[in-house]
């Protein structure tokens, strides 16, 4: 069984949208990766740290997932760490209410033994210097190396994230990123020079209005599903990324044409993350449930088109 290497934040979120509120609740980059992924043929493991004040329920539901967190440490006398915000009501623009690093502001990730030499590393959104870390503990070179990250490093981070992007085969970030990341408005053009940077793939997310990726002069688009409501955005980017990056893992195709298909089952799994506050839909949902989604995405995206 292949393995999915999975680095990122493991967190309390509290979160306030127009269709209501949250006291703290799971959140993280990881734990959205995780959960995504958990729905493929693979074994996963996170590194990622926490507080002492991290429940066992929330433990307990990775590893009934058969996430191994043997990679995730938890400080005793910590805190986890902590994100609040609050969604405006087109729910594609949010303000940070508050930030607690904690234990994340020490983070010295561990890669477990039995996952050095993983078939797929996902770094999730983290500081470049922990995502560059975590390469550097890699005993082989694994099949595929996806990088996810945000406006936020950088502005803080660039050297650092410039250096860590040079490593990676795939990058995704969404468009407003590739834009500050590239100083190109067009996505084409932004895509490649990032490519460029080191990235053989890059894929932009465009949240409701989908997804595109790019190998040097082949793009592919994939759309996001219509939805009747959205409940809460956050973690969709992260499942996304997990849906994506468990898909490869549980195939062993890294060609263009397979991650096509990685993009759909990204998208898929993100189209149920928003329906409900935080990890909550993540957690109830089923196979059957996937499955029929993804006919839907295959009605929506498949059409007969005669060239005269």
């Amino acid at each position: 069984m292949n393995k999915l290497l999975i680095v990122g934040t493991v967190a309390f979120d509290a979160i306030e949208t127009p269709f209501g509120k949250t006291d703290k609740i799971l959140g993280g980059a990881a734990t959205y990766i995780g959960l995504s992924a958990s729905h493929f043929n693979l074994e996963s493991a996170i590194v990622s740290v926490v507080g002492d004040d991290f429940p066992q329920e929330y433990l307990d539901l990775l590893t009934n997932r058969n996430i191994d967190i043997s990679g995730l440490d938890v400080v005793p006398g910590g805190k986890t760490f902590f994100w609040s915000g609050r969604y405006h009501n087109d729910l594609n623009s949010r303000d940070t209410l508050e930030t607690q690093l904690n234990v994340l502001a020490d983070f010295q990730p561990k890669v477990p033994e039995n996952f050095k030499s993983a078939d797929v590393v996902m770094l999730g959104n983290l500081h470049p210097l922990v995502q560059s870390s975590v390469l550097d503990q890699m005993e082989t070179q694994p099949k595929l190396v996806v990088l996810d990250t945000m406006n936020f490093w950088m502005d803080c981070a660039l050297p650092e994230l410039l250096e860590v992007i040079k490593r990676v085969d795939v990058i995704t970030i969404n468009d407003e990123e590739a834009r500050q990341l590239s100083g190109e408005y067009s996505l084409v053009k932004a895509a490649a020079i990032i490519q460029n940077m080191g990235p053989k793939y890059v894929v932009i997310k465009k949240g409701e209005h989908g997804a595109l990726l790019f190998e040097g002069k082949e793009v592919f688009f994939a759309p996001a599903l219509p939805l009747e409501e959205v409940f809460d955005p956050t973690g969709a980017g992260d499942t996304f990324a997990g849906g994506f990056a468990g898909y490869i893992t549980q195939s062993g195709n890294v060609s263009f044409e397979n991650l096509k298909n990685a993009i759909v089952y990204g998208s898929n799994l993100a189209s149920f993350c928003v329906e409900k506050f935080g990890t909550e839909r993540m957690v109830s949902l089923e196979k059957h449930e996937v499955v029929s989604r993804l006919l839907e995405f295959k009605t929506l995206t498949q059409y007969g088109m005669i060239i005269e």
